[in-house]
């Protein structure tokens, strides 16, 4: 496909052979998502194809001759491609050798691929800019150029700049003292097994919730990933009272699971392990992200939940989700 070069104003031909995933390209996916600007273990093959069984997968290859040039996760549902409906985000992954004008024609040729398949809309859930190396919106801008693409959810996420050494909120501090007096334990590699119920009895008492993982999925994904996947709970004695399941993605550290009893809660458990892990066993991430504080996709702001993550010192970072359509 042809577009102008703004500096030469010459026509440049780039030209993408566009490649469904197959089990066979395992090895050639997670080496390019090692080396990926703006990719976290949760697209490795071993983390997405764990609930295979529940999307259609269709993750696409992009190479510009030989070279694998970018990847997409993704998964189909009747006419329509999710990037990805099984992950928190999964635009368009690339390396530090991407460049604008190709992404450019990347997506005029997607567009083309997808309209041969059948596919007649996208809803693409773009990678927070916390997650990236280095700075990777190409798809972005191309999304809107070349796909006439409109924002169709933004989520808030809240994300500590752990350099900026914003104080935490008063009554976390408070709550620290408590534990500390009180003694609790805080134990890294803690038991799944002895916080899941837990955790699980918190979300349905406080949204009528269940966790995304079963306890063995997340299980399985700890063998898979332990360096990965960190669990940390705290103790009254023997009694677990409190927890959170950390993500730890290259310079940023994501809260996916937490919950306490009534204890845990009045005795400062969250705030024993937030403490433990941002002052203690992790001073050095760039980013600790507490996740997102929605309902009905983004049209609620649940404002006690995102302001006990403010406490915290967080603040706000977006998880947005574009559509477009594809014309036949």
């Amino acid at each position: 496909m042809l577009h102008d070069n703004v500096r030469t104003r010459e026509k440049v031909t780039v030209m993408f052979t566009i490649r469904r995933y197959t089990p066979a390209d395992k090895s050639i996916w997670d080496l390019y998502v090692a080396k990926s600007k703006n990719a976290t273990f949760l697209f490795r093959r071993d983390y997405m194809d764990y609930h295979s069984d529940r999307f259609r997968d269709h993750s696409l290859l992009f190479f510009k001759g030989s070279r694998l040039y970018a990847l997409l996760p993704a998964n189909i549902e009747g006419d329509t491609l999710f990037s990805h409906h099984g992950l928190t985000y999964g635009g368009l992954l690339m390396d530090k050798e991407v460049c604008t004008a190709d992404v450019l024609t990347l997506f005029e040729e997607l567009n083309d691929y997808l309209r041969q398949q059948g596919i007649r809309k996208v809803f693409y859930r773009a990678i927070p800019w916390v997650y990236h190396r280095l700075p990777a919106e190409e798809d972005l801008y191309a999304m809107f150029w070349k796909c006439g693409a409109r924002l169709q959810q933004r989520m808030s996420g809240t994300v500590i700049f752990m350099d900026a050494g914003l104080r935490w909120r008063k009554d976390h501090r408070r709550r620290l003292r408590q534990a500390q007096e009180s003694c609790l334990r805080v134990e890294r590699d803690g038991s799944l097994e002895a916080f899941w119920p837990l955790m699980n009895d918190n979300l349905q008492q406080k949204f009528g919730a269940s966790s995304v993982h079963t306890l063995d999925e997340i299980l399985l994904l700890k063998s898979r990933f332990p360096n990965e996947i960190i669990q940390y709970n705290a103790y009254l004695g023997d009694e677990i009272v409190g927890g959170i399941t950390f993500y730890v993605m290259g310079h940023v550290l994501h809260g996916q699971y937490s919950g306490t009893n009534d204890a845990g809660k009045q005795l400062g458990a969250m705030e024993a392990i937030y403490d433990q892990v941002m002052y203690h066993d992790f001073p050095h991430i760039r980013y600790l992200d507490f996740g997102t504080s929605n309902e009905e996709g983004g049209l609620i702001l649940n404002e006690g939940l995102i302001a006990h993550k403010e406490g915290y010192g967080g603040r706000t970072v977006m998880y947005d989700t574009y559509e477009w359509k594809i014309e036949p």
